[in-house]
């Protein structure tokens, strides 16, 4: 059993490969569910959700903590879902959200830039060139966005467990790939790569219950153990330490909070 994020541009035929994966696998397929079931857990607009994953970083500027708050929506409900594995997660950021588990495979899909020409002319009814500014637009826009959120290029192959080029390999060819390499040794849950999702779901629920009034804060969970860092004055030290605690005591799962404060001011 394990899970599977697969990235891809548009008009990389990803989503075909992701469908026809987990439907070899007997997997659930996922992508906007995500964005529903997020939307319903916090009560907050899947086209504000939609956003937070799509525009490009320019549109959030005056709203920082507002794209921090909806991904944060996301990250948690799609480590939910991760809890049960036989998944294959196709929306956006899967490999970020999805991070250092084990028994996590991520696959970038990747097509020759005419065969993406061709398919969005095709399916939008425009010219060569029309066709190139919108792939180009949609290509910077999210690779600004990754860079913005998560401080990486999403094109990066060093994120991915393997790299498929949809050209002389099929998406046949690309699914029966997947599919066996899902199905080695090292991609399996085990106790302990269940335990590690596990300590990202809590670090999910704890900065959503921080998110609105610490939004730049770093979480981290081992064992019940939640440590939360972040940037403020040191004369504010113990007010903030113990606001984090009250907002994160309740929790599930926490046994032990500890709040570290950056100082932001440098007085002798």
């Amino acid at each position: 059993m394990s899970i599977i994020t697969i990235s891809r541009g548009s008009y990389s035929k990803g989503k075909e490969i992701a469908e026809k994966v987990a439907d070899r696998l007997g997997y659930e397929c996922i992508s906007r569910e995500v964005f529903i079931k997020a939307s319903k857990d916090f009560n907050v607009s899947e086209i504000k959700l939609a956003r937070a994953m799509h525009d490009a970083p320019s549109v959030w500027e005056a709203f920082t903590y507002g794209r921090e708050r909806y991904v944060a929506y996301l990250h948690d409900a799609l480590l939910r879902r991760a809890r049960k594995d036989n998944l294959v997660y196709h929306g956006l950021a899967g490999h970020f959200m999805l991070k250092d588990i084990p028994h996590v495979l991520n696959v970038r899909i990747v097509a020759d830039l005419e065969d993406r020409i061709r398919l969005e002319m095709e399916r939008e009814n425009v010219d060569r060139g029309q066709a190139l500014r919108k792939l180009e637009k949609d290509d910077h826009d999210r690779t600004q966005w990754s860079l913005s959120v998560w401080g990486h290029d999403n094109g990066d192959p060093r994120l991915y467990d393997m790299v498929l080029h949809i050209h002389r390999l099929t998406v046949d060819d690309a699914v029966k790939i997947i599919c066996h390499t899902a199905q080695l040794e090292q991609f399996q849950k085990t106790p302990e790569s269940q335990k590690i999702l596990e300590d990202r779901v809590l670090e999910a629920e704890v900065r959503i219950k921080l998110v609105d009034r610490f939004p730049s804060t770093k979480v981290t969970a081992l064992n019940g153990i939640v440590n939360v860092s972040l940037n403020a004055p040191l004369i504010q030290e113990n007010q903030i330490s113990e606001e984090i605690s009250e907002l994160v005591g309740p929790v599930e799962g926490v046994r032990e909070v500890r709040v570290t404060i950056v100082p932001t001011d440098f007085q002798a």
